[in-house]
């Protein structure tokens, strides 16, 4: 059957060479086309707002067949309002070149203050890169608008087999990325960058997820660096520097006594500067689920608060109190050395309901401060301890 089939092309080859060059490995070669945004009506001078031409020129990408390609071409600056843009698409993959700078609307400009400014919903096989910055403008938020509802600058929803690398993004109202409901999804070699006193910029924000890399970016926010929530397994961050910021934290899960479950998290070769928090799970009281098999590992910290936190009373004003809250077990912190801001080098708080097989093994944490030293405090704790520097007495076996 295969043998016939190759006589069969070689002879549709010696009749037709044009038609011969349309196959590939026996198939049909796939198409390529490219869409730039300046062909939409747009001279991307950074005065007016670009969206409807951002919009045309996606709906063109999300139609068009085999590989498609937009650019948006360096050296010119667009403004963007509240931009969607949808699939499913007919294409069999997408690649966005953003050389460019993209600038959000300053607080007085946005359109509707709960929208996102990017959002990328329900596209496969998404591809974006080219070193390019999109500007979230936060500043004219922050301290005008503590209290409510802020947008974040991009958001992937419904998104598989994604791709986002070599991007710089600054400055958004609130998260920078939000990843939701995707699986096989990379982000590497990224430049986040915000404040470290602007409220709740975190980094990426991911839920709902699964199969998620984050690799050799740098991260600088006021918020976590990533934050893991619920529905998350098989997230892996490696090569990740953080600070300031909130360090790399699981949830916050179980609020308003919800059900959520994270597992399968591998935390590798990360390095927290003058961050808040450095490998951090934190739940709430009366939440339930659980938190399984994670893994912080060969980890650097430079002046880092609370460098490993394990908090089941997060929000709560009586910390320590006996109220459950959601199952952690099978977590480790493994090869962890460097400085603490203070004495608190070590906190498992855990709830009533106890933390199962932690594992310590290899830590070396002292406090930058000479003045004082580094601590472990311990609650319902248990598990293993081996090699770890301060002292942690408080587990139970």
């Amino acid at each position: 059957m295969q043998e016939g089939l190759v006589s069969c092309i070689l002879i549709l080859c010696l009749v037709s060479p044009c038609l011969c060059l349309k196959w590939s490995n026996f198939g049909v070669e796939t198409e390529e086309s490219t869409y730039n945004v300046l062909d939409y009506g747009t001279n991307g001078n950074g005065e007016s707002d670009d969206s409807n031409a951002f919009l045309s020129a996606w709906n063109d990408t999300c139609r068009s067949q085999g590989i498609a390609n937009l650019v948006i071409p360096k050296g010119k600056v667009f403004m963007l309002k509240n931009l969607e843009l949808k699939g499913p698409c007919k294409a069999n993959s997408i690649h966005i070149q953003l050389f460019g700078n993209i600038v959000a609307p300053t607080k007085d400009e946005w359109v509707d203050d709960k929208k996102d400014l990017i959002i990328i919903s329900n596209v496969n096989s998404l591809t974006i890169d080219g070193g390019g910055y999109i500007e979230g403008n936060g500043n004219t938020w922050w301290e005008r608008c503590k209290d409510c509802t802020r947008p974040g600058v991009l958001r992937f929803s419904s998104c598989n087999d994604l791709s986002v690398s070599s991007l710089n993004l600054v400055n958004s109202p609130r998260f920078h990325i939000a990843i939701n409901n995707c699986k096989n999804a990379r982000f590497f070699n990224m430049n986040i960058n915000a404040p470290g006193n602007s409220p709740n910029t975190d980094a990426y924000d991911i839920s709902n997820s699964k199969n998620v890399v984050f690799q050799d970016s740098t991260i600088a926010v006021g918020d976590d660096c990533i934050a893991i929530n619920g529905g998350c397994s098989y997230i892996n961050a490696t090569g990740i520097t953080c600070g300031p910021g909130h360090g790399i934290s699981i949830g916050s899960l179980g609020k308003n006594k919800d059900y959520e479950t994270v597992e399968e998290v591998h935390v590798k070769n990360c390095t927290f500067k003058g961050t808040t928090n450095g490998a951090r799970i934190k739940t709430w009281e009366g939440g339930s689920g659980y938190v399984r098999n994670i893994i912080f590992e060969d980890i650097i910290l430079i002046e880092a608060k609370n460098p490993i936190i394990i908090d089941q009373h997060y929000g709560s004003k009586n910390a320590n109190i006996e109220v459950e809250s959601l199952q952690i077990s099978d977590v480790t912190f493994q090869n962890i050395e460097g400085t603490c801001a203070d004495e608190r080098a070590i906190r498992l708080n855990c709830s009533s309901n106890g933390c199962h097989n932690l594992i310590l093994d290899q830590i070396n944490i002292i406090s930058s401060n000479p003045e004082k030293k580094a601590q472990a405090f311990c609650n319902n704790a248990y598990g293993k301890v081996k090699q770890v520097i301060p002292l942690v007495s408080c587990i139970l076996e």
